[in-house]
């Protein structure tokens, strides 16, 4: 169908979202069983060693450990609150941040960052000043700040107010706490709350039991279980994840116009964001380019650039190797579909 259609079902013991924009499959989101220690959940940690070396300190938990990054000047045994960032993968603690955001679908409240904030996103001066009228009437925790997320331009206003007053009251309880020891404050989102979250407002809705295959979702997903991708004008390209990096390599397929490289290569870096966030991928991502003259890579620099721009997964562009391969590092901040989902479940 044509717009923005969002699905939402149960399969293999977990949730599963869908986002299919104009027929495409645009995100995916599965959960986890059985891990509490997800992306966005709040903690109070005890410190377990510091990381000689690294400025790192690992944090214990009764649900596993976390690694801190920014450890320095931690003893061992002191409790701090923290919030989980990226998955454990691959025999690693999950990462976290001392830096805590309370978020919502309108509205993040920040400890220690006052001021009230609207998404640039928002460009209605009128609908700017209103949100901030409703976003003054609000009490938030002491030392804290709001932003108001796009979302917001167009919800109701007294959804937004309950929405900001729902996050201050989890701040303040969070924040407030006076227990010791380690402890978990408040569960990181599931797929389904994270779908309601982030996502636009669709055109349509289908949730519940079979819903996947009713809309042809079922067909997209398995799609994302495969390393190949068909492109537009008959090119296509292989995404391969190593213990390493992820490989991705470029074809042009049955096109043998002298165009067929570049128009392969663009289409590659329209489709890439998508791809990489249904299947969970991240760290290094490594290009291998169809054959593409060294005075089209500034365009297709661009191009790429500005695909990655509304990709809520943080992603470096780190330009060419000498053999002229294309580097990105991205963020960790799913697991691989390949670990959630397997084949059999589509086939």
């Amino acid at each position: 169908m044509k717009g923005r259609q969002v699905v939402l079902d149960h399969v293999a013991d977990r949730d599963i979202a869908v986002l299919i924009e104009d027929g495409q499959i645009e995100d995916l989101l599965v959960d986890a069983p059985d891990t509490p220690l997800r992306p966005g959940a709040i903690a109070r940690a005890t410190v377990d060693r510091a990381m000689t070396g690294q400025g790192g300190a690992m944090l214990r938990l009764p649900e596993g450990m976390l690694y801190l990054r920014d450890g320095k000047g931690l003893k061992p045994g002191e409790s701090l609150l923290v919030q989980v960032q990226g998955w454990a993968m691959d025999g690693k603690a999950a990462t976290a941040a001392r830096r805590l955001l309370f978020k919502s679908r309108y509205a993040i409240v920040t400890p220690g960052a006052p001021g009230i904030n609207v998404s640039r996103a928002i460009r209605d001066e009128e609908r700017r000043v209103a949100l901030l009228e409703i976003a003054s009437g609000q009490e938030l925790p002491e030392g804290a700040g709001l932003i108001l997320r796009s979302a917001s331009e167009t919800a109701d206003d007294d959804e937004i107010a309950a929405d900001i007053a729902a996050m201050a009251d989890l701040a303040d309880r969070v924040l407030g706490d006076p227990g010791k020891g380690a402890e978990l404050l408040a569960d990181g989102p599931g797929a389904h709350e994270l779908a309601w979250r982030d996502w636009p407002t669709p055109d349509a809705l289908e949730e519940g039991p079979g819903s996947l295959a009713r809309t042809g979702a079922e067909e997209l997903v398995a799609r994302c279980l495969s390393p190949r991708v068909d492109l537009p004008g008959g090119g296509h390209l292989w995404i391969e994840p190593t213990r390493a990096l992820v490989a991705v390599d470029v074809n042009t397929g049955g096109d043998t116009s002298l165009a067929a490289g570049l128009k392969a290569d663009i289409a590659m870096a329209r489709r890439l964001p998508a791809e990489l966030r249904c299947r969970g991928l991240g760290g290094q991502i490594v290009i291998d380019l169809a054959p593409l003259a060294k005075k089209e890579r500034r365009n297709f620099e661009q191009i790429l650039r500005a695909a990655f721009r509304s990709d809520p997964v943080e992603t470096v562009l780190a330009g060419w190797t000498p053999l002229g391969l294309f580097e990105l590092q991205r963020r960790r901040d799913r697991l691989p579909l390949s670990t959630l989902l397997p084949k059999e479940v589509f086939s």
